[in-house]
Formats: structure tokens, C-alpha cells, sequence
């Protein structure tokens, strides 16, 4: 790591947390006029999941901030270009790999040119490719328009989920490269466009060299975040810590201490302009939120060990297969392993902190299950047992 400049400020373990919570959206008043698409700008990159229990994790991430935004209005302002007539179709965002494969905002497009050249430059991209099944494929979203890989002739050749096609490991292949777009979802299917009809075309390039993509990225991460690490920076979209290295003077972004951190950090200045103040919000996160998704992060500002057991066996599950971390108060109170049985949302796991943590536990089950489209909420299993009766009543009476 490089020499890190004194520090401009000096920050508590509070003020960090309170800085934090505001940066992703969940102190203040929601941007509401702003919507779905206002949440995708402000946080840079929406985590895509195929795990869908409540809803899917990119339906979850606004919800989170905003309350029972519409599931189509989720979709629509994702996807769904102006309706006016005006202007050919244009997405208002693109999936890329940034995080993990995510939901980015279209003008961010010139700041990932770094990335498709790291793939372009890679020999083969997991799969061997039969001479001509790349062109194949263009050729034929060129003469067709968007499809999915199933029309595109097959997204499976019969074996395990990776056991792809020749025309899906092409179309991934040329998604990776830039060539080609994922436009939507259909199904769940992703549609694939070519970038060149997809892209706005003062877009379409790859003009940036890399330290100004990374120099881009770099201080939307340190936005998004509000104040972080070197690492807490690079995880936000999965960039060396080398590469942070490289331009975080640059960026921005300005050195701070934070009590009990242990490390450098760095922090937006916006942040430090203003105290945090404003409305918590009371909400279950999918696991897959900005805010928690680095584990080491989330157990740093909230004392909170949070870890996705979907893909752990069922005997060695502590919390439940996706448990959902409670968020009240900017504080993280507990957690619900939800399921849905018809119009029931059941939890069937909840483990509290605290009895202070049961009325925010029953706000949040019943805000969650009016969202889904669920009258009636029921508790399984909770760790703490004499806490059931009083979340039971807590539920009754909301």
C-alpha cells in the first residue's frame, strides 16, 4: 500500500456508522422524486441474484430505501426506456460485473472500458468456442433484434447449470467483451442486444484508459460508501487494491481516521460537510445490500457478523437459508429467515438482540409481507423464546 497522506479528519465509530448509513440511503428522507432509478445512480451498483425468496435482491435494494415501491415500478425504472416517442429506446442501465454481476447505470458504461479489456486480452473466457459461433451469434441479434440465449439456439447442452451452449458461452463472451448488452430480463432470462444499438452512442466507447475509469470508480465507490477502508473501497466493484492504490489521490476522495478502525481511511468530503441527521429507516436487507455485503465492513460498523447461509448445508445453517438482517435505528437488531405459504409470510427463524428489538422486528415482517401481497404473517421459530409472545403481539396489533 502507498504512503497515505495525514488525515483530515477524525472521525468516531458513531459519526463513521451515521455517515455511512446516510451515504447509502437510509438516514434522511428517501429521494422519492429521485425513485428506483435516483437509488441505482446514488449507490452506482445494484447486486443481481438469482435467489428470490421475498423478492429478488434488486427489487429488495430500493425497497429497502424507499418503502412498498411497485415490483413493476422496480423493473420499469430499471429497464423500461421513455415512452414518448421522441428518442430511439435506450436502457437506463446495463449488467455488467462490478460487485458481483450487478445493475449499473448506463452512463457509467465509458468507466467499465478497463474491464472489457482486461477480458478481451484473457486467451479463451472459461469455454472453448468453435470457429464462427461468436459471429454466428452477432449476426444473428444483428438480422433479429434482442433475444435470449434460448432463441439465440439453446442456453444449456443438457448437463449441470454450467454446462453451457455453444451460442450462451458466445453471447456471455461477447457481453464480457462489450460487444453485445443485456437489455433486460425476460423471465428471468436475460435479453441480450447489441451494444451499438443498446448504448446511447456518446457512450459507446472505450475512449477512457484505464486510471480514469479507475480514478471514475474509485470516488463512486468512496461516495456510495461514504467513508471506507482501502479495501471497504476496492470490494465496493471488486477492484485490486493496487489499483485503488494507484488513483485514490486523485479520486477525490480524503484521508480520515475512524475510532477503533484500525486502518486508513478514506471518506467523500459531501459527507464530511454536513452532520447526519434524519429518519432511520426500520427495514429488513436483502443479503446482498450495499450496505452489508462486506462482511468484514458490516461486522466493523455495526458489531455484526452477517453471512449468507443459502449456499452452506441445511444441518450447518445457524440463521436460515436467506436470512434478511434487521435495520432499525441505524443499528442492526437481528435477522428473519422469511418464506412465503400462499398470502402468509412466515418467518421461519428470527433471532433479536434484544426485547428492544421486537416492535422494529414486527414493523418490519408486516411492511414486508404487505409489499408481497401477503394479509397474514406467521413466526416459526425464534431463537429467543420468551420473545415470541411479545413479536406475536406486536404483529397482531400492527
Amino acid at each position: 500500500m502507498t504512503t497515505v497522506p495525514p488525515a483530515t479528519a477524525e472521525l468516531s465509530a458513531d459519526e463513521a456508522r451515521r455517515i455511512a448509513l446516510r451515504a447509502q440511503g437510509f438516514l434522511g428522507a428517501p429521494d422519492r422524486r429521485g425513485g428506483v432509478r435516483g437509488v441505482l445512480r446514488h449507490l452506482g451498483a445494484v447486486q443481481l441474484d438469482t435467489i428470490s425468496v421475498l423478492a429478488r435482491s434488486h427489487e429488495l435494494i430500493p425497497y429497502a430505501r424507499l418503502g412498498a415501491v411497485g415490483r413493476k415500478a422496480v423493473e420499469d425504472a430499471y429497464w423500461t426506456p421513455p415512452a414518448d416517442g421522441t428518442a430511439p429506446p435506450r436502457p437506463h442501465a446495463f449488467e455488467y460485473w462490478s460487485h458481483a454481476a450487478c445493475v449499473l447505470p448506463v452512463e457509467e458504461w465509458p468507466y467499465f472500458a478497463f474491464r472489457r479489456r482486461a477480458y478481451r486480452a484473457r486467451p479463451h473466457w472459461y469455454h472453448e468456442l468453435a470457429d464462427g459461433a461468436y459471429d454466428a451469434v452477432i449476426k444473428q441479434l444483428r438480422a433479429e433484434g434482442p433475444l435470449t440465449a434460448t432463441e439465440l439456439g439453446g442456453a444449456k447442452n443438457g448437463g449441470p447449470w454450467w454446462d453451457w451452449s455453444e451460442a450462451k458461452v458466445a453471447v456471455e463472451r461477447a457481453l464480457m467483451y462489450g460487444e453485445v448488452v443485456c437489455t433486460g430480463r425476460r423471465g428471468w432470462k436475460r435479453v441480450y442486444d447489441l451494444a451499438e444499438r443498446a448504448v446511447p452512442a456518446e457512450l459507446l466507447h472505450d475512449d477512457l484508459d484505464d486510471t480514469e475509469c479507475l480514478r471514475r470508480l474509485v470516488g463512486l465507490a468512496g461516495q456510495a460508501l461514504g467513508v471506507g477502508t482501502r479495501a471497504d473501497i476496492a470490494d465496493y466493484h471488486r477492484l485490486k487494491g493496487e489499483q485503488v492504490d494507484a488513483v485514490i489521490s486523485a479520486s477525490g476522495l480524503v484521508p480520515v481516521t475512524v475510532q477503533g478502525w484500525g486502518k486508513p481511511a478514506w471518506a467523500d468530503p459531501e459527507a464530511l460537510a454536513t452532520v447526519p441527521r434524519g429518519r432511520h429507516r426500520t427495514t429488513l436487507l436483502s443479503p446482498f445490500d450495499s450496505l452489508i455485503w462486506e462482511r468484514a465492513r458490516t461486522e466493523r460498523i455495526f458489531g455484526f457478523t452477517h453471512r449468507l447461509e443459502a449456499y452452506v448445508p441445511k444441518p450447518k445453517r445457524v440463521y436460515g437459508y436467506f436470512a434478511m438482517p434487521l435495520l432499525s435505528g441505524g443499528r442492526l437488531l437481528g435477522r428473519v429467515d422469511p418464506a412465503r405459504e400462499g398470502a402468509t409470510l412466515v418467518a421461519k427463524q428470527v433471532s433479536l438482540t434484544g426485547p428492544k428489538a421486537v416492535r422494529p422486528m414486527a414493523r418490519a415482517l408486516r411492511e414486508a409481507a404487505e409489499w408481497v401481497g401477503c394479509s397474514d404473517v406467521r413466526v416459526d421459530r425464534i431463537d429467543a423464546p420468551e420473545l415470541r409472545a411479545p413479536l406475536v403481539e406486536e404483529l397482531t396489533s400492527l
